[in-house]
């Protein structure tokens, strides 16, 4: 008999993309999705179920309608800067909301949940490579509702055995290789998908704040994980949670960075345009970073064959879409999640899209364009 998980946030990019490898699994897929980020259109296996998470009536309903045998959980606001003008609705919807998700779970004898939580909950990092011991101290709301989910999460394991995993991770890119989904934000504010369009559009350049870092091209530096692997990952966690149970976390990452320079240059092969590009010299940290660049392995550019870890797909598909996927070795011996999915971010001090975490004083707007952070505004993280 085939397994039932019901999706939360379903119709939003990671979610949709783990609705497909669910379903490519074997699994029954339900979506529950109020759509108010979502795309009605990006729900193609399995019925939706049109409902607010923060509705415990229609939850409800819903897990006694399907008897999910696992609820995968991505239904939440991102947007970093928009936590920081607007909390209220950010521990509203993702801490609160999340309870009444629990809630209702447990009226409905529903005991798996698989949590999509975020390193921004670690905030700015204490030591390189951040592995999952790391304290975590957000430096914004986002960050924060995250990392209160997770606490719920221990708590409610211990009192009423419910089990859960939580994934933590920082830059999702790239889109299914067959097509059939992409990432779509309004607005836009991740790397990759404003790099293309500055490909497509010359009227919508991308600007780069900051070539004086202390990184080989002077650009900053992201561990970038596709969306696919990040799918493959929730599945196999699925997995491990309907076989074992317990309480688990676990880093999501390839541990390779990728500079902004380097993406650039990966949209100009693959578009064969040069992107529109601003540069300007990012203002240096207030304090030193709190680890050296790293060096990068000799021929590792993006697309080098000397780099297995290195981006070796990169695809563009209709509206701009990309995929960059990775190759992640498998001849560890460790945890299966672990083995075919995890790495450590060994540069998690050197961001682009955000704010870089020691001490400078730059953020990006929803327009993509990267400014000078007001004083009396906190750093935001991606």
């Amino acid at each position: 008999m085939n397994k039932t998980v019901l999706v939360t946030g379903g119709a939003g990019y990671v979610g949709s993309h783990c609705c497909k490898a669910f379903a490519t699994a074997g699994w029954n897929v339900v979506t529950l999705d109020n759509l108010s980020r979502g795309w009605r259109d990006a729900v193609r296996w399995g019925p939706l179920v049109e409902c607010d998470i923060r509705d415990s009536a229609g939850v409800r309903a819903a897990l006694d309608t399907y008897k999910p045998d696992l609820v995968a959980h991505f239904a939440a606001l991102a947007y970093v800067g928009e936590s920081v003008a607007d909390p209220a609705i950010y521990y509203d919807n993702n801490t609160r909301g999340t309870l009444a998700l629990l809630e209702a779970m447990r009226a409905a004898g529903c005991s798996r949940v698989l949590f999509s939580s975020t390193c921004a909950s670690y905030g700015v990092p204490k030591h390189t490579p951040i592995d999952e011991t790391h304290p975590q101290a957000p430096i914004n709301p986002y960050g924060w509702s995250k990392m209160i989910i997770e606490r719920m999460l221990e708590d409610f394991d211990r009192a009423y055995e419910m089990s859960s995993v939580s994934l933590r991770y920082f830059n999702a890119a790239g889109c299914d290789p067959d097509g059939e989904l992409g990432e779509r934000h309004e607005p836009e504010t991740h790397a990759i998908p404003l790099a293309i369009e500055a490909a497509r559009r010359p009227d919508r350049p991308f600007t780069i704040l900051g070539t004086d870092f202390p990184t080989p091209d002077g650009s900053a530096i992201r561990d970038y994980i596709h969306v696919n692997d990040l799918a493959q990952a929730h599945l196999l966690a699925g997995d491990m949670l309907v076989a074992r149970g317990g309480t688990h976390v676990f880093n999501l990452g390839t541990g390779v960075g990728t500079s902004v320079l380097e993406l650039i240059k990966a949209v100009k092969r693959v578009s064969g345009t040069d992107p529109v590009v601003r540069a300007a010299h990012a203002a240096r940290a207030t304090r030193p970073c709190s680890s050296p660049p790293l060096p990068k392995p000799s021929g590792s550019s993006v697309g080098a064959r000397g780099n297995p870890r290195s981006i070796s797909l990169l695809r563009l598909h209709s509206g701009g879409a990309i995929a960059t996927r990775r190759h992640i070795s498998h001849d560890d011996d460790r945890d299966p999640i672990r083995r075919n999915w995890i790495g450590k971010r060994r540069d998690a001090c050197f961001r682009e899209v955000g704010v870089r975490c020691c001490g400078n004083d730059v953020e990006r707007g929803h327009d993509g364009v990267l400014a000078r952070r007001p004083a009396d505004r906190p750093c935001a993280d991606a």
